[in-house]
């Protein structure tokens, strides 16, 4: 390149440098010029996610724990259904229900229903020195019994059975009146194990009708007769108001001797004994009672009441 020529280029690259200087300070693609209004953009962008995400999280975490809450409650809500259910599918129709409510027919309160059957107790585990005297049916209506009764103050259970007492409830009010108690013991006397629910609860709320009726009492003790149950039983009696279901470790029987069903063949403290209807019994059930009375005596024991031990719940 000659001497001019390069002057010429020397020039003209000089003046393309001050054009783009003129330029530079105001180009709109410049990029601190460009990212500027950007910026505040993106963070007001990003202020709003985080307000949305203040919003909405404290929600869906409620939310969560409404239904984790009802997931663990769905085990209750299932059992307390299909009580429900057990109940309404027992074959009682509503008219029944209706005809027994408030009269010992409907679910005890401290049972919760049938999920909850009555104990079944033959001995009471107690450091009390105390026996049980227990009588059945109401066959046996000696006025000298009462007598006794009123004069040795003893808490006797009667276990009454409809059919069997019949006319004879009055001579049982008397004996209530001196102290004895007056429990369940079905209106026929059958035996109840095998029986259909239905049948066995109307054994057994019938008589709580029965006993309610006359005396104005909701019984909360049930012997099945001969002792023999099943586990409709126990849902019969439940449902009809029944606290627990009461057997016997020792029979006192006609001729005045005792009989055990199981364990040491001794009065022991806690004994339920039971007095069961003789036909022919060789003694009276006040010579008969007598004679136990001697013998819990010279033991050291004494006459308790049964339902101050078998509580209603």
């Amino acid at each position: 390149m000659t001497g001019p020529a390069r002057t010429t280029g020397r020039m003209r690259a000089a003046g393309l440098v001050r054009r783009i200087r003129r330029i530079r300070p105001g180009c709109p693609i410049r990029p601190t010029r460009s990212a500027g209004p950007a910026r505040p953009i993106r963070q007001r962008a990003a202020m709003a996610v985080l307000l949305v995400a203040g919003l909405v999280l404290p929600v869906v975490l409620a939310g969560w724990g409404t239904f984790g809450g009802r997931a663990g409650a769905g085990p209750a809500v299932r059992g307390a259904d299909a009580a429900a259910g057990a109940g309404a599918g027992k074959g009682v129709g509503a008219g029944e229900a209706e005809a027994e409510a408030g009269d010992g027919a409907g679910p005890s309160p401290g049972h919760g229903g049938p999920d909850r059957l009555p104990p079944v107790v033959d001995h009471v585990p107690t450091r009390d020195k105390v026996v049980f005297l227990t009588y059945d049916d109401g066959a046996e209506r000696d006025p000298r019994f009462i007598d006794l009764v009123r004069g040795r103050r003893l808490p006797v259970s009667m276990f009454l059975t409809d059919s069997v007492v019949g006319p004879g409830y009055g001579h049982f009010a008397r004996l209530r009146s001196v102290g004895a108690s007056l429990q369940n013991h079905t209106l026929d006397h059958p035996a109840l194990r095998g029986l259909p629910y239905a049948g066995q609860r109307a054994e057994i709320c019938g008589q709580q009708r029965k006993l309610g009726s006359r005396f104005g009492i909701r019984p909360h003790l049930f012997r099945p007769p001969y002792g023999t149950y099943d586990t409709t039983t126990l849902r019969a009696a439940g449902d009809c108001g029944i606290a627990a279901v009461v057997l016997w470790r020792v029979t006192l029987e006609g001729d005045g001797t005792l009989t055990y069903t199981r364990g040491a063949h001794r009065l022991t403290p806690g004994d339920i004994i039971s007095v069961p209807a003789g036909e022919t019994p060789a003694l009276t059930l006040a010579e008969r009672t007598t004679r136990l009375l001697r013998e819990l005596e010279e033991r050291g024991l004494r006459v308790g009441r049964l339902e101050d031990y078998v509580r209603r719940p």
